[in-house]
């Protein structure tokens, strides 16, 4: 597929923050007060952001009234029952969720969730109403050993697995390599570029070539300021998942406004 397809208006970027487990109560909101100054005038892109759940509350009535979303870190493919501290898409609908990721490379490397749990997880966050942020990624013994496009397309399959077009539709793919989150690491703007087009050559054969020009693929892992612009000005990624820099205003602004005159320029 050429990337010219580009153009499509579904291709609005998005920066989406996630903000792990920080900040505190009080931070957090403060936080997403000044992002709400910093974009008073609403940015032509959109911005969604990811507190701990239990500042998703509080975090939200802090951003209303705001283009800003907000979103859950985590989530249980269960609907309800007898699981302890586990949190149901159909309650974070209820406390103001408007996203959910799910995958995310801590959860799969750090609690072993595999690509069918993501699955589960993703169809109950689509059933909920929610839009599910899916994240794939290979790690660095996968790159070095030229695994990459392996590992992601079979990733790919599993975790999308039953979700249909018109599910598909609704749902944003987040490529984060596993040897760039939080290590200060960053896949170089061609590397993040080419699995992208890896990515939407994968959900034309899956779907349709529509659907795939219009989908959104965002990159993360230590996206900042000084590299938004190599990463986001590529044809094939519509927008970043931010950590650590979405924790400080102004860098997660700045990448924002970065974001903003790429939409602007094109």
């Amino acid at each position: 597929m050429s990337s010219t397809e580009n153009t499509s208006p579904a291709r609005r970027k998005l920066i989406a923050g996630n903000w792990k487990m920080n900040p505190g109560g009080r931070a957090a909101v403060k936080l997403a007060e000044e992002l709400v100054c910093r974009f008073r005038n609403g940015p032509p892109v959109d911005v969604w952001v990811f507190p701990p759940a239990v500042w998703l509350m509080t975090v939200g009535r802090a951003l209303e009234g705001s283009s800003i979303e907000v979103g859950a870190q985590n989530v249980s493919h269960e609907s309800d029952g007898a699981f302890t501290g586990e949190i149901s898409a159909t309650m974070l609908s209820d406390v103001g969720c408007q996203s959910v990721i799910v995958g995310h490379s801590e959860r799969r490397t750090l609690y072993g969730e595999t690509s069918e749990l993501v699955n589960a997880k993703a169809l109950a966050v689509l059933r909920a109403g929610l839009k599910p942020v899916i994240c794939l990624g290979e790690t660095l013994d996968e790159r070095e050993s030229g695994r990459t496009g392996e590992v992601v397309e079979r990733q790919f399959l599993e975790s999308l697995a039953g979700i249909s077009a018109g599910q598909m539709a609704k749902t944003v793919i987040a490529y984060e390599p596993v040897w760039a989150i939080g290590t200060g690491r960053v896949a170089t703007g061609e590397q993040a570029q080419a699995v992208h087009a890896d990515l939407r050559k994968m959900l034309e054969s899956q779907y349709n070539p529509r659907l795939a020009a219009e989908a959104r693929i965002i990159y993360g892992g230590s996206v900042k300021p000084d590299n938004a612009d190599d990463l986001l000005g590529r044809p094939d990624i519509d927008g970043a998942l931010v950590g650590g820099a979405s924790l400080d205003a102004d860098s997660f602004a700045a990448i924002v406004e970065r974001a903003s005159a790429l939409a602007n320029a094109g």
